[in-house]
Parts: structure tokens; sequence; C-alpha cells
């Protein structure tokens, strides 16, 4: 490892120059009016996560968002589950990104979907969230925690900035079964030094610890291999589209696809969906 830490390290794995031309050119080539985006012409690049914009719906319904919630989206990327939230629920959304390079790009996209007034991002750490205590009504934390490892101060942030009753949605990528030694590079990580993918019950003991009432559970592996399949199906008889996740990755990205498909496939790692409270 070298002398950067492990923020620096998540940083800049994930940044990439030139991202908002690449994004926007994606665009233009599926015939998209970039000047006036619909969140929906944005899934294929921007729903950085298993199970992709249906799991987010569905994380979404089952934490109850609605018109009036203000959400923290921590760990925003480029901003697409808070722009399906606030597209689709009316809910207000602030999301933090530690990478300078998404929060940028999540202003810009914002702005071309016209949703600035209800959605907007900060550059900053999930492990210092600048927000005052009870600020907010839900959060979540969507494949993030993979990139963690003091989860007990994350989950306590969580906690301080969430208002009493407040939800807690958290979706990662976390073992499925037992700890085993994953492949790298990983959409997350290119080495182990920047993973800190852990168990359900790890979660749960620190979420709990934090002061949240674990409320539901649920594996969404079956969903997002189902998924998966559906895709390859449709890229099979008309090509690989050109908004996809590569869009983000670049070159990266074939390997790092490859490896959490196939440890999905394998049943090495799940993503997980826990809905907490905060008490």
């Amino acid at each position: 490892m070298t002398d950067m830490t492990v923020e620096q390290l998540v940083a800049q794995h994930y940044g990439r120059d030139g991202l908002e031309p690449a994004i926007l050119a994606a665009l233009t080539e599926a015939g998209k009016d970039i000047a006036h985006l619909d969140p929906v012409d944005l899934a294929g690049i921007d729903e950085f996560h298993l199970g992709w914009r249906a799991q987010m719906m569905a994380l979404a319904e089952r934490l109850g968002l609605g018109r009036g919630d203000h959400v923290l989206d921590i760990g925003a990327g480029i901003g697409g589950p808070a722009r399906c939230f606030a597209a689709s629920y009316g809910c207000t959304v602030m999301g933090i990104d530690l990478t300078p390079e998404f929060v940028a790009v999540a202003e810009a996209l914002t702005l071309r979907c016209g949703l600035s007034d209800q959605v907007s991002f900060l550059q900053g750490s999930a492990l210092e969230l600048p927000f005052g205590i009870a600020a907010f009504e839900a959060a979540t934390l969507i494949h993030v925690g993979m990139n963690i490892k003091d989860k007990a101060t994350l989950f306590a942030e969580a906690r301080r900035v969430l208002k009493p009753g407040g939800r807690f949605g958290v979706y990662d990528v976390m073992f499925a079964e037992d700890m085993v030694a994953l492949p790298y590079p990983m959409p997350w990580a290119a080495s182990p030094e920047a993973s800190f993918v852990d168990t359900p019950a790890t979660y749960r003991r620190l979420l709990t610890l934090a002061g949240f009432a674990i409320e539901g559970e649920a594996n969404r592996r079956d969903f997002t291999l189902d998924l998966s399949r559906e895709m390859r199906a449709r890229a099979a008889e008309s090509g690989r589209p050109g908004l996809g996740l590569h869009v983000i990755m670049g070159p990266a990205a074939k390997d790092r696809l490859r490896n959490v498909m196939d440890a999905l496939e394998r049943n090495m790692i799940a993503p997980i969906e826990i809905i907490a409270r905060a008490v």
C-alpha cells in the first residue's frame, strides 16, 4: 500500500478525467436530448450498483419515501439514485460523495434533468458528515460500505443526522456466507487495500450499536442475477447498449464487471438490503 489514505485510494479509483463529456457523448449517440434529460435516460449509466434502477425503486418503496422528505444519499456517485428518488417520489435529496469528479458530474446532470431545485451534492466523507443533528427524515447507503473499514463511525454518523424514527436504507455488497478471498479488480476497488466487504451479521450488530432498530433484511442476489440474464439476452439480440457502466469505469469495466458477476454467480457475495429505523 502507498502512503495515500484509504479515502484517497477510493477517490482515485472512482475518479476519471473527461467523465462528463464521455457521458454526454454516449447520450447523444443514443439519441437523447442532452439539454433536457429525464432521469430515466440516465439509468443505464448512473445506477452504479447491482439491481440497477429496479432495485432503487423497490428500496424507495420500502423506505416509504415521499413528498416533503429530506433524504441524504451517502456516497451518491454521479447522482442516479438521488435523481430517481426526487423525480419519482417528490422528496428533496442531498448527496455526498468522496470523489470530486463524481460530484461535479452529478451536479451537471441534475441541472440537465431540471432537478437542481430538489437535488444537490457536496464533496465530503461519510465518516464526517457536514450536517447538523436530526437534519433528515431518511438516508441511504448504496454500495458504499465496501470501501469503508470503520463502519461503526459510518453508522454513528448516519444516526446523528437522522431524526428519531428516520429510516436508513443500506444496500451493500456483503459476503453471502463465509468471508472469502475475492477476485480483483472489483467495481469498488482495484485491490484488497481499499475493499472492506463484510457480513450481514456485522452490519446488523454495528447498526444496532449505533442506535438503529433493524426492520427488514433481504438478499437481492437472485433478483440481480435474473435482471442480469435479461440484460445479457437483450444484448445478444441487439448488441451492447451504448449507455452502460463502461462509460463510467472506462477500459477497466470489462474485468471489474466480470469479477463481480462471477463472485455473485458463485454465491461468494450478495447485494444485501437492510432497512433500519433510528431509535
